[in-house]
């Protein structure tokens, strides 16, 4: 796992614009910094942390298959370090002693050449006592942002 930077917050706010509005950081694989989404599966009775990768996992290029995987391992360790660490306990006390899983939420299939890290990923935190589920919903920012209105 990487080394934790300090507490993570599911939307971090990274500045302050002239006008007084807060500046958000970007979801998405892409940023390590924050937790995409976090809720509670009721049916489940456990905190699901999201993770939004919204680029298909397919390329022509070696080097962006790479990198796409190099982007998830962060920020899997990210998540890792803020459940493990007891950050989200902290910034959810609610959330606190509840089952934990982290969900993938992709827009399409993993193929072959993400099989074996996302085999691993989940024998780790099997590991650790965290659920880790991968899912193909298509767009998962237009879900997410469905998902927020909803709530």
């Amino acid at each position: 796992m990487v080394d934790s930077e300090g507490p993570k917050k599911s939307l971090e706010i990274v500045g302050e614009e002239a006008a007084g509005e807060p500046e958000y950081e970007a979801r998405g694989v892409q940023n390590p910094r924050i937790v995409d989404l976090i809720g509670l599966d009721h049916e489940l009775g456990e905190v699901m942390l999201s993770i939004l990768e919204g680029r298909p996992w397919e390329s022509a290029d070696p080097d962006a298959v790479k990198n796409q995987l190099q982007q998830l391992e962060d920020k899997l360790n990210s998540y890792f370090d803020y459940v493990l660490d007891g950050h989200l306990g902290q910034q959810y006390p609610d959330y606190a002693g509840l089952p934990v899983g982290i969900r993938l939420d992709c827009a399409d299939e993993p193929g072959e050449p993400q099989a074996p890290f996302l085999e691993a990923a989940g024998r780790f935190a099997a590991s650790r006592g965290i659920r880790f589920v991968v899912r193909a919903v298509g767009d998962p920012f237009a879900r997410s942002a469905a998902w927020e209105t909803n709530r």
